[in-house]
């Protein structure tokens, strides 16, 4: 009988430990999914910076200094400056002037992104020299 009883108890212990391990993963996998959208955006970013830069080195300039400013995030807004997207433009609306979707749009970033750096820097070679000078740009 209390071999009975000791089941009885131990079953819905194992029954609520099986549910929290089930919800725990089922929360895991949920919060892996914006992580995924993410990378997947920020992986279209790069196919379209890829496209606009012909030069592989400009290109790989470019990169670094999205990767140190972004990490590829079109909607990275930096707490204390305000700066905003891919090229961390401050502020952001300035972007506004290489299209008015400048906010969700990582092409309109990164072309606005270009202009900047060819007309302060150069290209975005010098702008990345700059910024391993600096660590901004």
């Amino acid at each position: 009988m209390t071999r009975t009883l000791l089941r009885r108890i131990a079953s819905p212990k194992k029954a609520l430990a099986g549910t929290a391990v089930a919800a725990a993963t089922a929360g895991a996998l949920l919060a892996a999914v914006p992580a995924q959208a993410a990378t997947s955006e920020a992986a279209q970013a790069q196919a379209t910076a890829k496209k606009m830069i012909a030069n592989s080195a400009q290109y790989t300039c470019f990169s670094n200094i999205v990767d140190h400013e972004s990490d590829w995030n079109p909607n990275a807004t930096n707490a204390s400056s305000g700066a905003y997207g891919l090229v961390q433009a401050l502020p952001g609306s300035k972007m506004a002037s290489a299209g008015s979707d400048w906010k969700t749009n990582a092409a309109t970033q990164i072309k606005w992104g270009l202009d900047y750096m060819k007309d302060r820097y150069g290209s975005p070679c010098g702008a990345w020299a700059f910024w391993q000078a600096n660590n901004w740009y």
